[in-house]
């Protein structure tokens, strides 16, 4: 069973993350991906604040692949426990 697309949520600068969400049924998976990630599969410098949302949108599938993957090994951290994507989840 995979996730299903949530929503975007924000980039928050402080903590240099996008802020989205899966969808497993009718239960919302709060979910980040690091902006260092997101240039990395860009292959770009450093993305413009204002277009972390964009990034987002463009590499959505990709992300939201990487987000089903970890939440079907149960690999939530925080709390509320959600999935946190860095770069490394994205290599190999």
């Amino acid at each position: 069973m995979t996730l299903a697309r949530g929503s975007f949520g924000s980039f928050e600068y402080d903590r240099m993350v996008v802020l989205f969400s899966m969808m497993d049924g009718a239960r919302e998976i709060p979910c980040a991906v690091s902006a260092s990630a997101m240039d990395d599969m860009d292959r770009v410098g450093r993305t413009a604040p204002d277009r972390r949302e964009e990034q987002f949108l463009r590499l959505r599938d990709r992300i939201e692949l990487c987000a089903s993957r970890k939440f079907l090994a149960r690999e939530f951290e925080g709390a509320p426990p959600g999935i946190i994507l860095r770069s490394i989840d994205f290599r190999g």
